[in-house]
């Protein structure tokens, strides 16, 4: 048997054993692009259980073994040379991209009288998995200081765990008796319905506390959206604060489960910051078409492939 490629590249621990194995048995050099790091995301332990160790173990093995790291941010290279025994010649930066043809404004409002959104009413969108990394937790506890004048949908599924789900289902209940107007959506969404989410939306918020990229962010800039997004990882690399939304600092714990260290704080200056994109609509309104601008010129999908041509070349001519 043999394997009809001239290198392999794997993305997250889910495949790195393949990789492994390939390498191994075949000698082919081995890309792994990093889209998130199991040790700053100790929550999943609730999810995997011992399982968890094993992702540890696979992920540090196959690292330190790979031939090329791909980053998909500056923050999370440093991350890895931080983490893990690697050459940091070996460890290349190359954002993720999205298509830019996929995701654009679009006039369509099915999804919204979908699933009773007032499309003359302006509202703030979450979209993202319950998931503690998704600092879906802020944001619930953010509602009480937000004006009450806006709509507020989360499109929010998939949770880690069954008592995730019921924390988000608590949250959410204590959020509707506080004041009306919050719709949530259960599911997950196809493509197609997520950009009338976001053409639509007056404000995308992303609370997350640990974020290596936050392609969302792109997904809503490219729909022109304003956004309004923890000032975490990545996501320094593709909001740019002022310009095309707004980043809240987070000050975290420096060791596991790294939350926020004052989560009153978070969820107030996070509100702040909502509050006031949505009581000036021009000034969402330019910072959604400078995002726009921004991810035309630095996140198409071919300028990204691009790169990563080079970088396989690059390896198989040494």
């Amino acid at each position: 048997m043999n394997i009809d490629s001239d290198l392999v590249h794997c993305h997250t621990w889910y495949s790195h054993f393949g990789g492994i194995l390939a390498k191994k048995n075949y000698g082919l050099p081995l890309v792994i692009t990093v889209h998130s790091l199991e040790p700053l995301r100790p929550w999943k332990r609730e999810q995997l259980a011992g399982g968890y160790e094993f992702s540890l173990w696979v992920e540090k093995t196959a690292l330190e073994m790979a031939d090329a790291i791909i980053a998909v941010s500056g923050a999370t290279k440093h991350d890895i040379e931080r983490l893990f025994n690697v050459d940091p010649a070996r460890v290349h930066v190359i954002h993720n991209g999205i298509d830019l043809n996929q995701y654009r404004k679009v006039d369509s409002t099915g999804a919204l009288k979908r699933y009773g959104i007032d499309p003359a009413k302006p509202y703030l969108l979450f979209v993202g998995r319950i998931t503690r990394q998704k600092g879906f937790q802020h944001l619930v506890r953010a509602i009480q200081f937000m004006d009450r004048d806006f709509q507020i949908v989360l499109c929010a599924a998939a949770p880690d765990t069954p008592q995730l789900a019921e924390e988000m289902r608590i949250a959410v209940e204590r959020a509707e008796a506080q004041r009306p107007g919050i719709i949530w959506i259960n599911e997950m969404v196809d493509q197609q319905t997520a950009c009338e989410l976001y053409s639509h939306a007056a404000v995308f918020v992303c609370p997350s506390i640990y974020e290596p990229f936050g392609i969302i962010n792109l997904e809503a800039m490219a729909c022109e959206t304003a956004v309004v997004a923890s000032a975490v990882g990545g996501i320094k690399e593709v909001v740019v604060d002022g310009e095309t939304g707004f980043l809240v600092p987070l000050e975290q714990m420096k060791e596991s489960p790294f939350e926020a260290i004052d989560p009153e704080k978070f969820a107030r200056d996070l509100a702040q910051r909502v509050n006031e994109l949505m009581r000036d609509r021009q000034l969402r309104e330019r910072f959604g078409k400078a995002g726009r601008k921004r991810v035309e010129e630095n996140f198409s999908w071919a300028a990204i492939a691009e790169k990563t041509k080079a970088l396989y070349a690059s390896l198989l001519s040494s």
